[in-house]
């Protein structure tokens, strides 16, 4: 692994920069709420934030996409987070430090999500942490999300680079996934919401990290 030829940094959102699920819990909570069931402790959401609207569907309901109710608690559910998704999402520890090192390494960063670009360009928008950031792919930019390489390659498109000089940093193992398919390097973030009986460490990444800081020791060694 050459890691002195890395030019950007591509970052998954949810889970790896942003602790989004107090906002995404709520959501889905309020979708039980409204329907008289009792309100669930926020622990039962947190470990289901990588698995989108599915896993907060199916924490808050039991339900999967193939019940007959999912695409209309889905769209509800959307609806409820768009309203309150700037309320109690923050950075990481250590996530800010990480993007202001990335300047002064002069290395570009961006965004590649599965977040669908109607919540993660005005999320990103409202948040100073990412006036840096050089793009911003969610989704549905491009026809096919993570772990299909497309957001990716659209990603190092935007940036002028050749997929082999970014590195892409990811909480899920379809992160890792894409990152691979694109022919990037890839690295496993530890410290977001990984789930139950996931092993970060067998994802096939290029390195793991505990904490955002790391990252800092693969991007110095030139």
């Amino acid at each position: 692994m050459k890691w002195h030829a890395i030019e950007a940094v591509l970052f998954d959102l949810d889970g790896t920069l942003l602790d989004s699920a107090p906002d995404l819990g709520h959501a889905a909570d309020q979708l039980r709420v409204a329907r008289g069931m009792p309100s669930l402790p926020y622990e039962s959401y947190r470990p289901m934030v990588g698995s989108g609207a599915r896993g907060m569907i199916e924490v808050a309901f039991g339900y999967g996409p193939e019940h007959p109710e999912y695409e209309r608690l889905k769209s509800e559910f959307f609806a409820r987070y768009e309203a309150c998704m700037t309320q109690r999402t923050r950075p990481f520890d250590e996530v800010a430090e990480l993007l202001s090192a990335l300047g002064e390494l002069g290395q570009a960063w961006g965004v590649v999500t599965n977040k669908l670009e109607r919540f993660a360009l005005p999320l990103t928008a409202s948040m100073p942490l990412f006036a840096t950031a050089s793009t911003v792919v969610g989704g549905d930019t491009t026809p096919h999300p993570k772990p299909h390489p497309a957001p990716l390659l659209e990603a190092a498109r935007r940036l002028g680079l050749p997929p082999e000089r970014c590195v892409y940093v990811g909480d899920d193992q379809r992160d890792i996934q894409a990152g691979k398919a694109a022919g990037m390097p890839t690295v496993a973030a530890t410290y977001g919401y990984i789930g139950l009986n996931t092993h970060p460490h067998d994802w096939g990444a290029d390195a793991v990290i505990d904490s955002p800081l790391e990252l800092l020791n693969f991007l110095n060694l030139a």
